[in-house]
Formats: C-alpha cells, structure tokens, sequence
C-alpha cells in the first residue's frame, strides 16, 4: 500500500462520513437548537435564583459600605 492508496481511502472513508449527514438532515440542528435553549433557560433560572441571594446592592446610591460589614443584609 503506497501513499495513494492511503489517502484515497482516508477520502473515501471521509464521504462516507459526511454521507450520514444527508441522512440526519436538519434533525441534529434542530436537537442542538433545543438542547441550547432548555440549558440557557435552566442557566437563567438558576442565575435569578442566585441574584435573590446575594446582598449586594443593585443601585448605585446604595454601593457605598456594603462590603465593609460581613453578613450584613441590604434588604
């Protein structure tokens, strides 16, 4: 088997591959649509969740010495 032979089969073996994509068709897209989705929403509730949590001030006329007392509550 000479260097020919070798990379005619690595490019067959890659059509092959790239075949089953015309199989899958937009399927896979559409499951990467909805996986990203269902992982931002579940980010976002966890990220609200969090922010409800936390003591530090969310306007700036209240920023002036929150960090200065351990656990003290704003709200």
């Amino acid at each position: 088997m000479n260097s020919t032979d070798f990379f005619f089969l690595l490019g067959d073996l890659f059509q092959w591959t790239f075949g089953i994509f015309e199989l899958i068709g937009n399927l896979f897209n559409y499951f990467l649509i909805l996986v990203i989705s269902g992982g931002l929403c579940y980010w976002m509730n966890i990220q609200r969740k969090l922010n409800d949590l936390s003591n530090v001030p969310v306007e700036i006329k209240d920023n002036e010495g929150w960090y200065k007392n351990k656990d003290q509550k704003l709200k």
